[in-house]
C-alpha cells in the first residue's frame, strides 16, 4: 500500500511539473531552438516567395524553413504554443514559418514583427521574454535572435502561450 501511495504522489508530481513546464515560455523557446539546431546551422541563402513577398531564404542545415511548417507545428502539438521563424529582411523581420493564424484563419506568413519590445531586444542580439500582442492576441512570449556562423542576426525564433 505504501508503494502505491508513493507511486501516486510521484506520478502527481511529475504530471504537475510537466504541465508547469508545458506553459513555461523559456522552456518552450529552448525546445524550438533545439529542434532547429538539430537540423543544422542557420544561414541565409538566396530569396524565396513567402505569401506575396520576396524575402531572404533562411536555412537550418540543408532544410529551407521558408514555407516549411513541420517544426512550428510540432511546437503547437507538444507545448500548445504558437511558434514562428522570422527572417531578417532589411530592418524588418518577416514571418516565413508560423502556426500563428490571421483573423481570416490563414497562417500569418509574410507579416512582420511589430516594432515592440521584442523587436528592440532582438535587433540588439538579445532575448525578449514577456507579455506581447501577436496579430491582436495577448501572449506570454519569448523571442530569440537567430545568428549565423559569423554572429550576425539573420532571423528570430518566437514562441507564445496564449494568456
Amino acid at each position: 500500500m505504501q508503494h502505491t501511495k508513493s507511486f501516486l504522489m510521484i506520478a502527481a508530481l511529475v504530471i504537475g511539473v510537466t504541465q508547469a513546464h508545458a506553459a513555461d515560455p523559456k522552456a518552450t523557446i529552448a525546445d524550438l531552438d533545439a529542434r532547429l539546431a538539430k537540423i543544422g546551422a542557420p544561414r541565409v541563402e538566396g530569396v524565396d516567395k513567402v505569401a506575396d513577398k520576396e524575402v531572404p531564404a533562411i536555412y537550418f542545415g540543408q532544410r529551407k524553413i521558408n514555407n516549411n511548417f513541420d517544426v512550428v507545428d510540432g511546437i503547437r502539438k507538444d507545448h500548445q504554443a504558437t511558434a514562428t521563424v522570422f527572417v531578417k529582411a532589411g530592418d524588418e523581420f518577416v514571418r516565413v514559418s508560423t502556426n500563428v493564424l490571421t483573423p481570416e484563419g490563414k497562417r500569418g506568413i509574410g507579416t512582420q514583427l511589430a516594432r515592440n519590445a521584442a523587436y528592440d531586444a532582438v535587433t540588439k542580439g538579445q532575448q525578449y521574454c514577456g507579455p506581447i500582442d501577436v496579430l491582436g492576441t495577448a501572449f506570454d512570449a519569448c523571442y530569440n535572435p537567430i545568428k549565423d556562423g559569423a554572429g550576425k542576426t539573420i532571423g528570430v525564433s518566437y514562441i507564445g502561450h496564449k494568456k
